[in-house]
């Protein structure tokens, strides 16, 4: 029997009460420890203790790594933090950044965050991609910014035209070229007795940013987050994986800061826990995929994170890199994923690779959470995990499970859980219960009833869900975790169809580089060419027969398919900030999928 390498976890004993009414709230038995009021308290703590530890770094033009120590960081933070204090930006004239990870991102944010000004990371799609700017508009709208920040002035050309036209009194800094101010003009500020008085104000119930999540329908909400929110999040985290805390970390992370899981958690934890944080430029894309192996050559983790699709396009380069291996697994305690299931191939496949090189199991780590829990609410912090386990509440993180139809809705109560969302007081309201618990609409049930210390599994997503036209209840989240089982990596996602129909189908979206390579096709071979190949609908044939025989009756089985040819558009709705697809969306605009499905 394979051992798992020994990692220092927090303690996971429970305490469960079931009521009455069938409701259930379920608790870490371990309390919440002191966190700091405000989350600089950690930069200014570092600074002092390893003024010349690196914090932060990312390649420059030439491939080299450009490294800020704490001691640095806090400096440049201070001198920018006094140019923001003169141009008097507050709660109606805030920060508004629009592009991607970078040193340049994170001074401006940490200094925005020390002296209490809000500030918002907004999605870089949403300036690039997006062909109406639709949703650009709308979070420009929402900031009022007084200060709006591209690191790149003439990638962003567009975005910075249409900011300045909404915001004309607004300054504009840029820091790679382009119009406005020189980022290197507010790091010629001298700090005075103004940034030390801004901070001593700022206190646990200060906005420290605004996440813009997407939603199932409608425009991007603004998550606030506060003071509370982050650091008792950190914390939280902390003390679920305690050798974050006995030993820095080192994170080489490309995960992006507009989302709550890179800009929250990774970069949050680095700092919180005197950790040093390298920037990764690269993503899980045909492109990026190359920087991030770059990366990791050179790089020796404590600690990796990356989305299922990121693990999943990492594992050919370990199959033939021995190197690659022995570098990344060096100095790993765990790995962690977030923001979809991660196929147990992939999951297998992981494993076999620390085996393979260290003798030992390398846990493999998610859990559950949100934006509007700062991200976490509950880990599975311990090795022997699987796919769909979430594990058990954070300290300090009251869950409260509703019936919901036969199904438990997870709801939270917790200093790490937003007080609602920017300027909306309306989508606030409707989003916390009677008693104060943030409704997440997402649904989970116990491992073993018996015994809760074994945690929750996902149960899908209360809204998702619908009955075919027996009355049978399809389960979305469970069955599509299959799909995309069955289906990798050739399958990179999956909206199920079925509402009132007889029975399930499944509208695919296909992983194109995949494709290539399972049917032996050219790089330029179009994507309608590739996708309907022979030998990928083979695939996806055998992938039906294989779910066929998996399946228990008319809910769990997929009885079609049928492939999306055009990627999901973002402007429609139908693919989040986050990559993940909207399936309300998806269903609502190609409708004509769903009537190819069921001969309509």
């Amino acid at each position: 029997m394979m051992l798992f390498k020994n990692v220092h976890f927090g303690p996971t004993q429970t305490q469960k009460n079931v009521h009455p009414d069938g409701t259930i709230e379920f608790e870490l038995l371990a309390p919440l420890e002191e966190y700091p009021v405000k989350l600089t308290e950690k930069l200014r703590y570092w600074a002092m203790e390893k003024p010349e530890s690196v914090f932060i770094a990312r390649r420059n033009e030439d491939g080299i790594w450009v490294k800020l120590t704490y001691a640095e960081t806090l400096q440049k933070v201070e001198r920018i933090a006094q140019y923001l204090l003169n141009l008097e930006l507050s709660e109606e004239k805030t920060l508004v950044i629009l592009s991607e990870n970078s040193l340049e991102h994170a001074l401006l944010a940490l200094a925005a965050v020390h002296i209490g000004i809000p500030y918002s990371p907004i999605s870089p799609p949403y300036s690039l991609v997006s062909d109406d700017s639709g949703k650009l508009r709308h979070t420009l709208q929402l900031m009022t910014p007084g200060l709006i920040f591209a690191q790149n002035g003439r990638i962003y050309a567009k975005a910075l035209e249409l900011a300045e036209a909404l915001f004309s009194e607004a300054t504009f800094v840029t820091a790679d070229g382009g119009k406005g101010v020189d980022f290197a003009q507010m790091l010629s500020i001298e700090p005075t007795s103004q940034v030390e008085e801004a901070f001593e104000k700022v206190n646990a119930d200060t906005v420290a940013k605004v996440l813009f999540t997407s939603g199932s329908t409608g425009l991007p909400k603004g998550v606030i987050n506060t003071q509370r929110m982050w650091c008792a999040n950190l914390q939280q985290i902390t003390q679920a994986f305690p050798f974050l805390k006995t030993e820095p970390p080192v994170f080489i992370d490309w995960l992006p800061w507009n989302h709550t899981f890179g800009g929250n958690h990774n970069f949050g934890l680095a700092l919180y826990n005197g950790g040093t944080l390298y920037i990764d430029d690269g993503k899980p894309t045909p492109q990026g995929i190359e920087t991030t192996v770059q990366n990791l050559r050179e790089i020796s983790p404590t600690a990796y994170f990356n989305v299922p699709k990121g693990f999943e396009m990492l594992i050919p380069y370990f199959d033939r890199e021995p190197q690659l291996r022995e570098t990344f697994f060096k100095k790993l305690q765990i790995l962690f994923y977030a923001g979809a299931s991660l196929a147990q191939p992939v999951w297998n496949r992981w494993e076999e690779l620390a085996v393979e090189n260290t003798g030992e199991i390398v846990p493999i780590i998610t859990g559950l959470g949100c934006t509007e829990s700062g991200p976490s609410a509950m880990f599975a912090n311990w090795g022997g995990s699987f796919s769909g386990l979430l594990g058990v509440p954070v300290a300090g993180m009251k869950v409260k499970l509703v019936p919901d139809g036969d199904k438990l809705e997870a709801r939270y109560k917790a200093p790490n859980v937003t007080p609602g969302y920017w300027r909306n007081p309306e989508v606030t309201a409707k989003s916390f219960d009677e008693e104060g618990y943030y409704k997440t609409g997402d649904a989970v049930k116990f491992l073993d009833e018996n015994n809760p210390d074994k945690g929750l599994i996902f149960d899908g997503r209360i809204a998702e869900d619908f009955k075919l036209s027996t009355g049978t209840w399809v389960n979305v989240g469970v069955l599509k975790a299959k799909v995309l089982t069955a289906g990798s990596p050739i399958v990179q996602d999956v909206v199920l169809t079925g509402l009132d129909k007889e029975y399930v189908g499944a509208i695919l979206f296909l992983n194109v580089e995949a494709c290539r390579v399972h049917a032996g096709l050219e790089s330029e071979t179009s994507h309608e060419k590739v996708f309907t190949h022979f030998k990928v609908i083979n695939y996806l044939d055998e992938m039906l027969v294989q779910l066929e025989n998996q399946a228990t009756g008319s809910a769990s089985r997929v009885a079609k398919y049928i492939v999306a040819l055009e990627p999901p558009s973002i402007d429609l709705g139908e693919i989040t900030d986050k990559g993940s697809l909207n399936q309300r969306a998806v269903l609502k605009y190609r409708a004509n999928l769903v009537e190819k499905l069921y001969g309509l």
